[in-house]
C-alpha cells in the first residue's frame, strides 16, 4: 500500500460492480467550493493494469468538472473485485452511506452472506429488489431485515406465504406488509402452518386492503407511530389477528 501518491485524475476509473451509483449533483456541488488541498487521498486499488477507485468517485469527478487534473491517492495492490467491495462498504459505512440498493450490489459483488442469502431466495422466487412491480421488491431494507434478523429461510418463507395469500402483484410485495410477516414467521415459525396461514390472511382481504389496514392503524396511533418500524408491527398485529381466528384462547398466538 502507497500513501500519499500523486496520480492522473484522468487514469482514475471505476467499477460499478464495486462502486455505489454516482451522483452528478453531488459532484457537482463538491466542484463548487472544492479546494484542491482539502480534497483528501482518493483510495485506489491496482489490478489488471488499471487504478480501480475504491472510496472517493464523487471527488474524483468534482475535480473533472472544476479541472483539476491530479489529486493524491492511497493505492492498494493486489485487491480482488470482492475485497474492493468490501473494503467500500467498510469505509462508507458511517459517513455518505451508500442507498439500499447500492450496498445491496456491492454487498453481492463482495460475497457478503446477507446480501448473497437474499439474492438466492429473491431469485427462487422469480423477484428482483430496487423496484415495486409484480416481479419487484422496493422496500430493499425491509427484506435485508428478514434476512438479518430471522435467517434467508424465513425469508424464504415470507415471501411464499404473501405470494399464497396474494399471489403476485405489486402490492403483494409491499415492504409493510412482508416486514410484519417476516416478524411472525420469525417469531412463531415453528407453530405455524404455511399454506393455512396464507389462507387466513386472504380471508381477512386483498393486499391492498391489508396495506390500507396498517397505514390507518400507524396513523391512529399518532406522530410516533407512523414510521416503518411502527407500521411493520402492525402488519405484524393484523398477521397474527387472522392466524387467531378461529381459534381457542389458549391456542392464539400474541399479536
Amino acid at each position: 500500500m502507497d500513501y500519499g501518491v500523486e496520480v492522473e485524475v484522468a487514469d482514475l476509473t471505476v467499477d460499478p460492480q464495486a462502486q455505489r451509483t454516482i451522483s452528478e449533483p453531488r459532484a457537482q456541488r463538491i466542484a463548487d467550493h472544492i479546494v484542491p488541498e482539502a480534497i483528501g487521498l482518493i483510495m485506489v486499488s491496482e489490478r489488471d493494469g488499471k487504478r480501480f477507485i475504491v472510496d472517493g468517485q464523487h471527488r474524483k469527478r468534482a475535480c473533472e468538472l472544476a479541472g483539476i487534473s491530479t489529486v493524491k491517492a492511497e493505492i492498494h495492490y493486489g485487491l480482488t473485485q470482492a475485497q474492493e467491495a468490501i473494503l467500500f462498504l467498510i469505509k462508507n459505512r458511517e459517513s455518505h452511506k451508500p442507498r439500499p440498493i447500492d450496498e445491496y450490489h456491492v454487498g453481492l459483488t463482495g460475497g457478503v452472506a446477507l446480501f448473497v442469502d437474499t439474492d438466492r431466495i429473491l431469485k427462487k422466487h422469480g423477484l428482483s429488489l430496487g423496484s415495486t412491480s409484480t416481479n419487484g421488491v422496493g422496500a430493499v431494507s425491509g427484506v435485508l431485515r428478514i434476512t438479518d434478523r430471522f435467517g434467508a429461510d424465513i425469508l424464504d418463507r415470507t415471501l411464499s406465504v404473501a405470494e399464497g395469500a396474494w399471489g403476485r402483484s405489486t402490492e403483494t410485495w409491499d415492504g409493510m406488509l412482508l416486514g410484519g410477516i417476516g416478524q411472525f414467521l420469525g417469531r412463531w415459525g415453528d407453530l405455524v402452518d404455511d399454506d393455512e396461514l396464507a389462507k387466513k390472511m386472504l380471508d381477512l382481504g386483498t393486499a391492498v386492503k391489508w396495506r390500507a389496514e396498517v397505514l390507518s392503524r400507524s396513523s391512529r396511533g399518532g406522530f410516533n407511530n407512523s414510521g416503518t418500524g411502527s407500521r411493520v408491527t402492525e402488519a405484524y398485529r393484523l398477521v397474527a389477528t387472522a392466524w387467531n381466528k378461529g381459534r381457542r384462547a389458549e391456542n392464539r398466538i400474541e399479536a
